[in-house]
């Protein structure tokens, strides 16, 4: 299950913006996905490791799509503030 990490159009950051914020400060804590979640990250930086140890790092700009099923460590390195949707 791969994590992926792009730059958002314009027109994909105006829509994710009509979506919730979510936001966390440092912390480390395991997260697994019962659905696809997409968001947008607005502040900070995290790395992601994944059950199969593969390394994701993002930050301020990035839009990120996590898988249905993923089980993950989150490694909040900088307060996160983000938009998200599920599914």
């Amino acid at each position: 299950m791969k994590i992926k990490v792009e730059k958002p159009t314009d027109e994909q950051v105006a829509e994710m913006t009509r979506h919730p914020t979510w936001s966390a400060g440092e912390s480390v804590f395991d997260w697994e996905y019962d659905s696809e979640e997409t968001c947008y990250v607005l502040e900070g930086e995290v790395m992601v490791t994944t059950e199969g140890g593969e390394v994701v790092q993002f930050g301020v700009g990035d839009m990120v799509t996590f898988p249905k099923g993923l089980k993950c460590v989150w490694n909040v390195k900088k307060p996160i503030r983000k938009h998200y949707k599920f599914g």
